[in-house]
């Protein structure tokens, strides 16, 4: 599944809404997406992780892409009934991991996650706030696949379809709430 969610059958415009663009954060020359202001609607928040949820009946695990991932992931795990995993940035957490370094628009970045997070052929919905340029989802599936666990799709509020994150998830389904 792809592309935009319409005010009439999803939360489109309820994204559209409520994400703020803050200018030259973290560093000058990048627009931040703030989803804060759609974290504080619990009516818009619900209906984004109902989206989220969406035909994921199946799935084993959630995986939350930190740190904002984290939010939507937990609450679509409930909402699911299965468990949560976190994909956290190198060296905080405390078990043994696997590790996955990658480039950002503004950098490059190290993500891991517990050795033990994913039993072989679990299927896992990988849930995160913002596809941007690709590289934190595409680091993320490598992660979920060497535990040797199956990504079923990855689920985001918001794609920046001008930086073609998309591209660099050929092998995985994207599903974006909201394309802009």
């Amino acid at each position: 599944m792809t592309g935009e969610a319409s005010a009439a059958t999803g939360p489109g415009s309820l994204i559209r809404d409520r994400i703020r663009d803050i200018s030259d954060y973290p560093q000058p020359g990048i627009v931040f997406k703030d989803i804060t202001p759609l974290l504080a609607d619990g009516p818009a928040f619900a209906a984004v992780v109902s989206a989220l949820a969406a035909g994921h009946d199946t799935v084993d695990k959630v995986a939350g892409i930190e740190a904002r991932g984290f939010i939507l992931a937990a609450a679509v795990a409930c909402q699911l009934g299965c468990g949560f995993v976190p994909v956290r940035k190198q060296g905080r957490l405390p078990a043994p991991t696997y590790s996955q370094s990658y480039e950002l628009e503004y950098g490059t970045a190290t993500i891991e996650v517990h050795q033990d997070a994913f039993r072989p052929g679990e299927r896992v919905l990988i849930v995160d706030d913002v596809l941007a340029t690709g590289g934190t989802a595409e680091a993320t599936a490598q992660l979920v696949r060497r535990t040797g666990a199956v990504v079923e799709e990855i689920a985001v509020i918001l794609e920046l379809g001008f930086l073609n994150g998309r591209s660099r998830l050929q092998s995985d389904t994207l599903r974006s709430l909201l394309v802009a």
